[in-house]
């Protein structure tokens, strides 16, 4: 399969050792992005790793009307994405989206409605539900071994510096639609929601810590009730210095779940432990691309699959309009300085 990738920011290189990964059975034909030096200097460099040369182009409707084209990777910030989209969609190209789908919970829905209404796929690339860890936990939620959900905890302890920020768009409204929940913290939220379920009812905090100028929030805490009826709690940083592991801690019947980046530990009632997977790197600290392609690897291969068998990707467009959902629950019942309920179509 021919694959294009749209943006060319800090993710891209991620996605191009992904795909390096999954040769010869999916290639990167075409890179874009909005300056051309740059594309045609990105497309020199990622010939290093692919061992060949994807062609560059210089518009988006150059992609759209490429018919080698299989699906479309895009990866632009968030602002970029709505008119992209309408022009992918319109020419019948599947798109792999790199999380958020959009700024708003509005502008979400109406690029998941555009995909729908021209019958091309959308995925949304969270790659931390396809973890070794987060997968062990999912199976021994389903069969229930750990028993139901009392409480979820999660925990998101990371760092930017202000150097991250200080790069235009960051951290603002306009480009990127909020700080540490849209742009960090989503990814955490999304495997909870994966594993216990959809939240019902929000009490949140969201504030700007002095450790950074940015118009957006840096700092989250909040209440959650489930609606599978467990309780719980949530704290999102990137102030938290030096920056370490994302955890979600599900305290169940039989034993508590603790997972830690990689890592799941499982204490269960009797005193018994067992622990699945290996600590890997997540982008916590300063550096936020200190990860492996290997997750981005298995969500483009299920999506290629998604594509040519005609099935649902791992992360369909609606199914990641959960998380959109709660994340606009959490700031709006910050703004408002009380508790919000989603609203029935969210659940």
């Amino acid at each position: 399969m021919n694959v294009a990738l749209i943006g060319l920011g800090m993710v891209a290189s991620t996605h191009v050792r992904a795909i390096a990964a999954l040769s010869p059975d999916i290639q990167l034909k075409t890179v874009y992005g909005r300056d051309k030096l740059r594309t045609t200097q990105f497309a020199d460099d990622a010939a290093t790793i692919l061992g060949y040369r994807p062609e560059p182009a210089f518009s988006v409707e150059a992609i759209a009307d490429d018919s080698a084209i299989d699906f479309v990777i895009v990866a632009t910030p968030p602002n970029a994405r709505l008119e992209i989209t309408k022009i992918l969609a319109a020419a019948g190209k599947s798109i792999l989206m790199e999380k958020p789908i959009e700024r708003t919970l509005e502008s979400a829905k109406k690029i998941a409605d555009l995909c729908a209404d021209h019958d091309v796929k959308l995925g949304i690339i969270f790659q931390h539900r396809v973890r070794q860890a987060s997968t062990q936990l999912r199976n021994m939620l389903e069969t229930g071994a750990l028993g139901p959900i009392g409480i979820v905890e999660i925990v998101v302890p990371w760092w930017r510096e202000q150097s991250y920020y200080d790069a235009p768009g960051r951290g603002t409204f306009a480009r990127d639609g909020g700080g540490v929940l849209i742009s960090q913290a989503i990814h955490s939220l999304d495997l909870a929601l994966s594993l216990a379920g959809s939240v019902h009812k929000v009490q949140a905090m969201a504030k700007t810590s002095r450790f950074h100028q940015m118009e957006a929030e840096d700092y989250v805490t909040a209440g959650l009730e489930f609606e599978c009826g467990a309780i719980g709690s949530l704290v999102a940083s990137t102030a938290s210095f030096p920056g370490t592991s994302e955890t979600i801690t599900l305290h169940c019947d039989n034993a508590s779940a603790h997972l830690e980046a990689g890592q799941l530990t499982i204490t269960w009632r009797d005193g018994k432990t067992d622990v699945f997977g290996e600590e890997t790197g997540t982008g916590g600290g300063a550096n936020p691309m200190a990860f492996t392609h290997e997750w981005h690897q298995e969500i483009i291969r299920d999506f290629a699959s998604a594509v040519i068998n005609n099935t649902e990707p791992l992360v369909s467009g609606r199914t990641g309009l959960i998380v959109h959902a709660l994340i606009d629950a959490l700031i709006t019942s910050a703004n408002s300085e009380r508790s919000v309920t989603l609203a029935p179509w969210n659940k």
